[in-house]
């Protein structure tokens, strides 16, 4: 039984609040519903098969995306006005449903100027330009962009904004995004450097994004500063380095 995230909502391991969050859904985002026990949904998000527990209470009907979040954070007006009443925010990456008028898109939460999404089948020329949105942004462990992010859900939502699907997890993500690169070829912009429990993109050759927990945000930083704070405690501080495929 699909539904659609009515906000941004924590999927956990287990049918309780107070369980770990093992990822997130944004609005919009179809999660598929397998069963429901005491106002908990426990199924899987349908963009990459997470499986995991959401509330009940934050699921609706199933929508029909026409368009995505484009920005880091869209304003939702209640009118077609930027001078309108604000009635809600929105993250990057979350979908709606609506139709365009003049400079604005009219969904049923109301109306975003058209500055501020894409339509669903467009796609964003660079995904590091689109990681690049959310420096700064706190880092949150299960986060996808709804108050915070890390590290995998950082380079899924860059990838998928750019038309590349990607696992949730570093492990997955590790094995399963592109192709290995040898060990003498150099890195560059977009290339996916995979570390113990840690993933981040390349900016360019020396250079990473990534969200993590040592900065507690989305920061940009020389690759060579991660290997050092990594190599007291692993034998191999970088797994593997990948490139995506056409």
């Amino acid at each position: 039984m699909p539904r659609s995230a009515l906000a941004t909502v924590f999927m956990r391991s287990a049918a309780s609040a107070s369980a770990e969050a093992v990822s997130q859904l944004l609005p919009g985002e179809g999660f598929a519903v397998l069963e429901i026990t005491a106002g908990w949904a426990w199924g899987y998000s349908l963009h990459d098969h997470y499986v995991g527990y959401v509330e009940t209470a934050h699921l609706g009907e199933p929508i029909v995306p026409t368009h995505r979040i484009s920005a880091r954070e869209a304003l939702v007006f209640a009118d077609a006005s930027i001078k309108a009443a604000l009635v809600a925010t929105l993250p990057v990456g979350a979908r709606v449903s609506g139709t365009v008028e003049g400079t604005f898109l009219k969904t049923d939460l109301g109306h975003i100027h058209l500055r501020h999404v894409m339509a669903i089948d467009e796609l964003a020329a660079d995904p590091v330009t689109v990681a690049e949105l959310c420096l700064g942004m706190p880092y949150l462990w299960g986060g996808r962009g709804g108050d915070g992010i890390d590290c995998s859900g950082l380079v899924q939502l860059a990838l998928a904004a750019a038309g590349h699907s990607a696992p949730r997890d570093t492990d997955m993500q590790r094995h399963d995004i592109g192709m290995e690169l040898a060990d003498n070829e150099p890195l560059r912009r977009g290339d996916i450097v995979s570390f113990p429990g840690h993933v981040g993109l390349m900016v360019d050759a020396e250079r990473l994004i990534h969200s993590n927990a040592h900065w507690m945000a989305v920061v940009i930083e020389p690759l060579a500063d991660v290997v050092a704070r990594l190599q007291p405690n692993h034998d191999r501080p970088i797994l593997s380095r990948r490139r995506l495929t056409a």
